[in-house]
């Protein structure tokens, strides 16, 4: 198979879809890859590592889709590459569908096989692919929110650990998993009261062991959610459903109750995020403020952090892109569910149930069209 790595389009996205080491892989086993002029040199790979590793290095990115069967990308294509789109070439690469119908559209149009990072998911309910991405954003959402709670930058003018004589910055974390465990390492470690909230008993038991009481486990409900919220320092909301639409537990009214300079951080905007005020951004303007509240909704956070985020992610799936190069679509998705859960969409038809209902569009199982 042909194995095609362009270089990333979307704004200040600096990560790449493939290390020199998975180009390596591929080529002991008889596979042909095509990395586009450029394509890791924001993560710190230079073109030269990837030509040593066996790539050949291709100078546009219409060459590398035109010539590929399987395009592995960091993150969502954007609409300049939607003409690259066919049927028969699959893009393996997160996608947040549920957030982006217009990409859902042209992917079901074109009838490529797209599958998603976000929901390669094992039976035991884990997300492989996406779990090193949330480990960074939950850490980084901690990191960005002391930054903003900087007077120069807007914030409140505090130090989320105080120091003696003084209060602790409240830090409320919405959503226990992966990126809401990351986010409570870093606030409990930087000294701040935190209080982190989920809907699952049994996942509030397991944080409290695993924090042995360094911080309050408080069950999800909106009266719990609006106390916090108007209490709140910091707010991060790290709320996930696979593939959905995040739900919205924070108001607008909620917003405006908090304190002037507070700061949200909402990791959860790759679904749309959890917080009614919440909005699209970037990392050219990654910041705006709402009621006098400081929110951030950049959606490839760890794409600031391109050389760590590169290798925790590929570490993850290039085994899967190895995977789908030796056995070909059927035959891989077949041997791994996890693999199967990932497809979003098939032959013109989104397979993925929660992302149809997002975008408002047919869902078809894949299991029928396989």
């Amino acid at each position: 198979m042909i194995v095609g790595i362009p270089k990333e389009r979307k704004s200040q996205e600096y990560r790449v879809g493939m290390l020199p080491s998975g180009v390596v892989q591929l080529k002991a086993r008889g596979h042909e890859v095509l990395v586009e002029e450029g394509a890791g040199r924001g993560a710190g790979f230079a073109d030269e590592e990837f030509r040593s590793a066996g790539a050949e290095i291709v100078e546009s990115a219409a060459k590398v889709w035109e010539r590929a069967g399987l395009i592995v990308k960091a993150t969502e294509p954007v609409e300049e590459e939607y003409p690259y789109f066919r049927k028969n070439l699959i893009l393996f690469s997160f996608l947040h569908l549920a957030r982006v119908p217009v990409l859902a559209k042209a992917l079901e149009l074109s009838k490529i096989t797209a599958i998603a990072y976000e929901t390669i998911q094992r039976e035991d309910g884990s997300l492989p692919c996406l779990k090193p991405t949330s480990e960074i954003a939950g850490r980084m959402a901690t990191q960005k929110g002391a930054f903003l709670l900087e007077k120069p930058n807007g914030g409140r003018g505090i130090i989320l650990g105080g120091v003696p004589g003084t209060k602790r910055g409240q830090v409320t974390i919405l959503g226990g998993g992966v990126a809401g465990l990351n986010a409570a390492k870093m606030a409990v470690g930087a000294g701040a009261s935190v209080c982190l909230m989920d809907t699952s008993l049994d996942r509030l038991e397991q944080l409290d062991n695993i924090f042995g009481g360094q911080l309050l486990t408080l069950y999800s409900d909106p009266n719990n959610i609006a106390e916090m919220v108007s209490k709140s320092d910091l707010l991060i909301g790290a709320v996930l459903i696979p593939g959905a639409r995040a739900p919205k537990l924070v108001t607008a009214d909620m917003v405006r109750w908090m304190k002037p300079g507070s700061v949200i951080v909402d990791v959860s905007v790759d679904q749309g995020g959890c917080v009614e005020t919440t909005r699209e951004t970037t990392h050219d303007d990654p910041w705006y403020e709402v009621d006098g509240v400081i929110h951030y909704g950049v959606t490839n956070m760890a794409g600031s952090v391109p050389r760590t985020s590169t290798f925790a992610l590929c570490n993850a799936t290039t085994r899967y892109v190895l995977e789908l190069a030796e056995k070909g679509l059927e035959t891989a998705v077949y041997d791994n569910h996890a693999l199967y859960m990932g497809i979003n969409t098939f032959d013109g038809h989104v397979t993925y149930e929660a992302v149809a209902e997002a975008c408002d569009m047919e869902y078809k199982p894949l299991s029928v069209l396989l």
